[in-house]
This record gives structure tokens, sequence and C-alpha cells, in this order.
């Protein structure tokens, strides 16, 4: 038995993906299996309901756990803060507790210069990555309190270091640190630790962008330094699964993984 068991996680952005060798392809699936081996239950969101089937069936199978599949979709005009309410209403009929919101989910039109975004284009990540952030957190906090639990945000590089082509990705990323750093000064009292984590993992998306586009993929993936992309399990799910440890309540901070490794920034 692992020390998340009985324990319940919301991921959202938690659908199956997989790699050619069969590791986990994706950053949302590769948290969900971590979690699971420690034997927490999941709510799985996110917009491709036959993907959070497929995460369903595969990890109640493999580690005896429980899945809820949620399908959910943060996007400019929809009652959002109605959708997620509804993701966390079933969450507590099917597992009675939250322990670990772990926000994931982000859709973005990347490649696209400032000069040339769309309004739409940039509604598609401020909503899919900074207000539903923003919502899932606004409705769980109630619970997390309870449990004393924690969030675990995700970043990226592309605010940190303006990368070309990124403005409404990097935008609502920086938005998640703010409203993160913000949330773990407000919360810190109730025992709710929130922490940001900025990967660079090893993903399907680039394995198809790499095959498909090798100049283009040669031209805009650079190699970490350590010779290796993070691991979306071994690596970046682990962090998660010890950044909801009891050992690191009331820490927060920002976990950076652009060179293959992982270091903690205060």
């Amino acid at each position: 038995m692992g020390f998340l068991t009985g324990k319940t996680a919301i991921i959202t952005g938690g659908g199956r993906a997989v790699l050619q060798n069969g590791g986990c392809g994706s950053i949302g699936y590769g948290i969900a299996t971590a979690y699971a081996k420690e034997g927490a239950n999941l709510v799985l969101t996110g917009r491709n309901t036959r993907k959070l089937e497929e995460a369903k069936e595969e990890l109640e199978r493999l580690y005896q756990i429980r899945v809820l599949p949620a399908g959910a979709d943060v996007k400019a005009g929809a009652d959002n803060e109605g959708v997620v309410n509804e993701v966390v209403q079933r969450t507590i009929e099917a597992f009675g507790r939250i322990d670990v919101l772990i926000n994931v989910a982000q859709a973005s039109a990347s490649g696209v210069p400032l000069a040339e975004h769309t309004g739409e284009q940039f509604d598609l990540a401020l909503y899919s990555g900074l207000y539903a952030t923003f919502y899932y957190m606004k409705a769980c906090y109630p619970y997390l309190a309870k449990n004393k639990g924690a969030v675990i945000n995700f970043a990226s590089g592309a605010g940190l270091f303006g990368n070309f082509g990124q403005s409404a990705y990097a935008a609502a990323k920086e938005g998640i640190r703010g409203l993160s750093r913000v949330a773990a000064t407000e919360w810190a009292r109730d025992g709710v630790n929130v922490n940001v984590i900025c990967p660079l993992a090893w993903t399907a998306q680039l394995e198809t962008f790499k095959r498909e586009y090798p100049e283009a993929f040669q031209a805009n993936v650079k190699m970490p330094p350590a010779g290796y992309f993070g691991d979306a399990e071994a690596e970046i799910g682990r962090v998660c699964v010890q950044l909801a440890s009891p050992d690191f309540k009331y820490m927060t901070g920002e976990t950076i993984t652009l060179e293959g490794g992982m270091g903690q920034r205060p």
C-alpha cells in the first residue's frame, strides 16, 4: 500500500496518452500513473472522453484503485464555474473527499507571433489554463482546507523565458504562477500547500512532432543540457507525489525541470 491510499486527487488533463515505447505519453497521465501506484483514487478530467475512459480501464486494472472520468471543457462563452462545480460535486459523491488538486490541462495556439495572435487564440489559452485553474482551486478549497491538502499547478519556461510564438500560452502560465503565489500566502494558515512545476517532458505530442516535422523539431526543440527530457511519470509524476507528502506541508515553491533534472526554487 502506498502512502496516498484512501486519498483522492483531481488531475485535469489526465487522459491516457502513450509513447511509442509504451511509457506515459502526457504529463497528466504520467502523474495519474504515479498517484495510482501510491494507492490514490483519481478524478481525471479532460475534453477527450475516450482517453479518460482508457485511463480508467488501465489504471484500475493495473493498480486496483478507483478512477472517475469526468469530461469537462473550460472555454470562452461557457458556464465554466458550473462545469467545474459539477466535477467537484461528482468527486465528493464518489469519494467523499479531495486531498490533492493538480491543474495540468492547457490548450494553446503555439508558434503564432504576438502581432498575429487572434482574440480567440488568446481566449483559448487563458480559459483552458488560467481560468480553469482558478475555478478548480476555488471549488476545491473547502475540501482541501478540511483535509490539509495540496495544490500543484503547472506553469512553463515559455513564460519564464519569453519563448517565441507563445504569447498567449506564456500569459496563461504566468497568470497561473501569480495565482498560485497568492493562494500559497492565503491558504497556508489552513494547512494547504501550493506549489508550481515548470516542466519539460518527453510526450506523445513531441514524439509526433519530431516524426512528422523533423526540421521544425530540430529548430525549435532544444535538448536540455543534461542530455535527456523529463519523464512524465518517473520524474514529474514522482515530484507531484512528493509534493503531496506530509513532509512538504507549509512549503511553497517552483520545481524547475528544464534541464532533465529536478531543483527547487523557493
